[in-house]
């Protein structure tokens, strides 16, 4: 799964192809952004920042506000270094991601993406076109070996347990997926996606297959249960978004924990009382979404910002808390300054890859209330190959069920 390329280009050349932001001095030659590979040779954070300051935009993908408390970390990345974000499909799929990256005109392309394993694992290795470009984050050794491409290609970023979420409305309230057969719900169940194309679904379907007898290296029972609750009406073909539950078109939803906080919010301000329960008879652990660099990715700079920002480690200021004179500091101590992207993932409700380092910097913070996990229950994390098996079940069965 390695993807190797280290390129040198000259600094006439990159200006040609319209891809090089450059700090000149007299002894020091331009440097092209999309070809650094890490913090060293795109010239040090203060470098860095300048030269995704003078870009001045950022390409995102497919990230949810409520989401692992993405909206936090985009408007703090913003705030902080004054670059626009762009949130393309903010409720679409890893499969749009990649989609997107193949064959999306240049002036739509992505910079960075967050897709789930299930969709790395179809774009990379042998006979596939180089995505993503390499890049290794300042963290980059601190994240554990099996969750990175040794080139610095893709890295895992957090992870999260599927729940149940629910409105208060409905009676009886739910605390296991066995109880989503109840008669009570028909026609009030919903995924947050196709399982074929989202990680979310697709480990919804594995979470229904370990409260029904199967395990993460048998996905078969899952699709029985949606089968069966497909048939008695409970389960319903709308997709599980913010929008949908305010206008009434569904009150269940299988989902991460880490949207739990955000959904929570953003369903009070619209007048629902939602709530959330991690279900006694699955605790399902995702294994942890995939970051990685456009290899066509138009800001190149504020790309690879936006990736260091992301992995790093800091305990500081939340987007709220930023004043003036911090935005006026030198880019490395305002990099500084500001949360780190792992413990912004924290405040979410996820689990975040860098957690160890987290916790020996004494760093972490504390995470929200509310999202404990049944006691005495295994926790049970499908590996990718168990993933590529099951996803191959789940895109033979799932479109006839």
């Amino acid at each position: 799964m390695n993807l190797k390329r280290v390129v040198a280009v000259a600094a006439a050349s990159a200006v040609v192809l319209g891809a090089t932001v450059a700090i000149s001095t007299p002894s020091q030659a331009a440097v092209n952004y999309c070809k650094v590979t890490d913090l060293k040779t795109a010239g040090g954070m203060d470098a860095l920042v300048k030269a995704a300051k003078k870009e001045g935009a950022l390409n995102v993908i497919t990230l949810p506000r409520d989401w692992a408390n993405y909206g936090e970390a985009m408007d703090l990345f913003s705030k902080a270094f004054g670059i626009k974000i762009t949130d393309d499909n903010p409720d679409g799929s890893s499969a749009y991601e990649i989609q997107t990256i193949k064959t999306a005109p240049a002036a739509k392309q992505p910079d960075v993406v967050d897709i789930g394993v299930s969709a790395l694992n179809g774009v990379i290795g042998a006979g596939q076109d180089k995505l993503f470009a390499d890049y290794k984050v300042a963290n980059f050794a601190s994240i554990p070996s099996k969750w990175k491409d040794a080139s610095g290609a893709w890295y895992g970023d957090y992870n999260g347990i599927i729940g149940i979420s629910y409105d208060a409305s409905v009676s009886p309230a739910p605390t296991k997926i066995a109880d989503l057969t109840n008669p009570a719900y028909k026609g009030l169940v919903a995924l947050t996606g196709d399982p074929t194309a989202g990680q979310e679904p697709f480990m919804s379907v594995y979470a229904a297959s370990v409260a029904n007898g199967g395990s993460v290296d048998n996905i078969q029972p899952g699709l029985d249960f949606f089968k069966k609750i497909k048939a008695s009406g409970n389960f319903t073909s709308v997709k599980a978004t913010g929008e949908n539950y305010v206008a009434g078109a569904y009150k269940i939803a299988l989902t991460w924990n880490f949207n739990a906080p955000g959904a929570i919010a953003s369903a009070k301000a619209a007048g629902k009382n939602l709530k959330f329960v991690i279900p006694s008879d699955a605790v399902l652990a995702g294994t942890p979404y995939i970051q990685a660099i456009n290899a066509k990715a138009p800001h190149c700079a504020a790309a690879r910002l936006w990736e260091e920002f992301i992995y790093s480690a800091n305990k500081g200021k939340f987007t709220a808390d930023l004043k003036p004179a911090d935005l006026k500091l030198s880019g490395s101590k305002l990099f500084n300054t500001i949360m780190g992207g792992q413990n912004v993932f924290v405040s979410g409700g996820a689990t975040p890859i860098l957690q160890d380092l987290l916790t020996k910097k004494k760093t972490l913070i504390d995470g929200p209330d509310g999202l404990n996990l049944p006691k005495g229950v295994k926790i049970q994390q499908p590996s990718p190959d168990q993933q590529v098996t099951g996803k191959a079940l789940v895109a033979a069965q799932w479109p006839t069920l």
